[in-house]
């Protein structure tokens, strides 16, 4: 971009009237940033939603690559030193869940049986499967122009649960893994969580992959291997062969603390089965598994303070 060597170029939407895209530069390592005497680098008046750049290098068209937000579709724009923009193409256009605007989105490459396939993350808000804010994702490929999605059952989702939006994804982690981390609330209640020091926090940070389900490819998220140094103490429970219900009193004799459980479960003749996660105030978490229909849901209605909204999402 013409900063100097090592500088650190931001790229970021300004909000006015409109909603540019802007870029500034920092020669401290991150310190302090300098903002361009150009800027805008990208504006287009045709988008009353114009925002959220997500800015990587493609190294088989030499070129930089930004996904970015466009109301209800993801638009492509190319350049080779981030000031200069061309459009390159437009995504959306009839697929996925179009319930609400497109947000945050974020392209970027993973290996899946030896060939390379694109992912693109789109966050929606509202239209999510329960309720509100949640993120799609679509699996296709990527030619330095164009991304094109294989043929799924879209809408797929990142995640079914009521409290991961606006994820995206590190590039360049130095062991080639992909690291994806979200906000860890929703918008149909974000502004009305009870709070004593802050309101929401970010999702723990998750490795994501591809594989199949059985029946077509899927995004995999699973958490990092690093929060496994956050393990202490642990303790092995027998295996066990539950009728209609069992009981764990304690899972550690310092009962301080947060806990990871490990289990796994063998439906048998089943249709459904679950479990809670109880403490002794009363406040408990529910999850069922139902074999018949391939669902798992969760039950959070007693799980503390939830009267703060009916969209909670008490199941």
């Amino acid at each position: 971009a013409g900063f100097g060597k090592d500088a650190l170029v931001a790229i970021y939407t300004s909000a006015g009237k409109i909603q540019t895209q802007s870029i500034a530069h920092s020669s401290d390592n991150g310190r302090t940033f300098v903002k361009y005497d150009g800027n805008p680098v990208l504006s287009d008046l045709r988008y009353p939603d114009f925002r959220d750049p997500k800015v990587f290098w493609h190294s088989q068209s030499g070129k930089w690559i930004m996904s970015l937000a466009t109301t209800q579709t993801i638009t492509f724009y190319g350049s080779k030193d981030l000031k200069q923009w061309e459009r390159l193409s437009e995504f959306g256009e009839g697929i996925g869940n179009h319930k609400g605007v497109w947000e945050c989105p974020d392209l970027f490459p993973l290996s899946y049986n030896g060939q390379t396939k694109w992912v693109l993350l789109v966050s929606i808000n509202p239209g999510g499967p329960n309720g509100g804010s949640a993120t799609q994702y679509f699996i296709g490929n990527f030619d330095g122009k164009t991304f094109r999605p294989d043929d799924l059952p879209y809408p797929l989702w990142i995640d079914y649960g009521r409290d991961n939006y606006a994820g995206v994804t590190w590039d360049n982690v130095p062991d080639g893994r992909r690291i994806f981390i979200g906000w860890m609330s929703n918008w149909d209640y974000a502004n009305q969580v009870p709070t004593l020091n802050f309101r929401n926090a970010m999702t723990i940070p998750r490795e994501l992959g591809l594989s199949s389900n059985g029946e077509h490819i899927v995004l995999t998220s699973v958490h990092i291997r690093e929060s496994l140094n956050l393990r202490a103490d642990t303790k092995d429970i027998a295996d066990m062969v539950v009728d209609k219900a069992y009981t764990v009193d304690k899972f550690l004799d310092n009962g301080n603390g947060a806990y990871e459980i490990e289990m796994v479960i063998v439906p048998g003749e089943a249709s459904s089965f679950g479990f809670k996660l109880m403490n002794r105030t009363g406040e408990e978490l529910k999850f069922v598994f139902d074999v018949s229909n391939k669902e798992l849901s969760v039950d959070r209605s007693k799980s503390g303070l939830t009267g703060f909204s009916e969209q909670f999402a008490p199941k």
